[in-house]
């Protein structure tokens, strides 16, 4: 499961790791959380160039009648994206890149959780798979909703969780992305290489305060080493 993370690299490092035609408007943020704006990159299906885009976190499926089912959909099992249906319709045509620096964990401890932060072992950016949806309401108000892929943990991440997110590698955005248009099942199927656990040396983890275990704070001391 991922339910927390961060993005506070230069909007100008990020324009560059994704291949955007320019650099996104961004404010650092240490404890971004489930229905809040996330910031994403897809490919725009008219320029056929990658695009930035805000979103709301947590899909609401282009079928729901009540967008709040989106609060339960912040994640999607890799495993099973192509055939579910909240899932299915974005994953053939909607894949899109999160951008971020590092993500949090809560490690069980008896009766207590000790949150762990995650980052790229060498620092910088990171590219969590990810799905988007257009909802449109029966009053005609309508909004945009992402989504995070997960699959197993790998050796890093089980003694926290048995989950972790989808990463994928620079080299791979294109093949992730596609076109931005329907693709063909041959294709979904070719992408399943992608949905693997993260090598082992791609992550570091330590533990830090549980300041940030409330969605409110923010800042630096989110990500400060315990002790």
């Amino acid at each position: 499961m991922c339910g927390r993370f961060t993005l506070y690299a230069a909007p100008e490092e990020v324009a560059a790791f994704f291949g955007l035609p320019e650099a996104p408007i961004l404010v650092e943020r240490y404890n971004i959380a489930p229905t809040q704006p996330v910031g994403l990159v897809r490919m725009n299906t008219q320029t056929f160039a990658r695009e930035w885009a805000l979103m709301h976190w947590g899909l609401i499926p282009s079928w729901s009648k009540d967008p709040s089912i989106g609060a339960r959909m912040i994640n999607a099992r890799s495993e099973t994206v192509a055939d579910k249906p909240s899932f299915r319709a974005a994953f053939k045509r909607r894949r899109c890149l999160v951008p971020v620096s590092g993500f949090y964990e809560w490690q069980k401890q008896g009766r207590t959780k000790q949150p762990y932060y995650i980052t790229a072992e060498e620092g910088g950016l990171l590219a969590i798979a990810g799905l988007w949806e257009y909802w449109e309401g029966a009053d005609g108000s309508s909004l945009e909703s992402c989504t995070l892929l997960t699959t197993e943990a790998n050796e890093l991440m089980t003694p926290l969780h048995n989950r972790m997110p989808v990463f994928i590698a620079p080299e791979d955005f294109d093949e992730w992305l596609g076109d931005g248009k329907e693709e063909s099942r041959r294709y979904l199927e070719s992408l399943q290489h992608l949905l693997r656990p993260a090598p082992v040396d791609l992550l570091t983890a330590y533990p830090v305060s549980s300041y940030v275990s409330n969605a409110r704070n923010e800042g630096e001391s989110c990500i400060a080493p315990l002790g």
